[in-house]
């Protein structure tokens, strides 16, 4: 359940579907959010917004500041959605791929050692 707070303005019904709204499309990625908390503050001229997300494998946390409310809250999302993306796809990168070795180059590695070693037996 999304929780979201103000400390200077009221939250109204327009403002909570934006940020859910917002929230359901992160929610596409298959990945549970435990206890997602969302803060508006409103200083002079601009209001910032803070979200604070638990994932499985740690969490996402981010803030915008804009002038106009939902403009902030369109750019909360898009932060809170590339952190997403990269907890999620960090499985995949290029440089955690280099540092496991699929089976099969392992044991053809493995196969190639063991004919010169054979060879290096009949020789002898």
């Amino acid at each position: 359940m999304l929780q979201i707070t103000s400390k200077s303005l009221e939250v109204t019904a327009p403002i909570r579907e934006r940020i859910e709204s917002r929230f359901a499309k992160l929610a596409r990625r298959d990945v549970q959010f435990i206890n997602p908390r969302v803060v508006i503050t409103q200083e002079k001229e601009f209001f910032q917004i803070e979200a604070k997300i638990g994932i499985p494998n740690g969490e996402l946390f981010a803030t915008a500041r804009n002038a106009n409310l939902y403009a902030a809250i369109t750019e909360l999302g898009q932060k809170i959605e590339k952190q997403l993306n990269k907890e999620v796809k960090k499985p995949e990168s290029q440089r955690r791929q280099g540092l496991i070795k699929p089976e099969e180059e392992a044991s053809t590695v493995d196969d190639a050692e063991l004919d010169r070693y054979e060879e290096e037996e009949t020789v002898v």
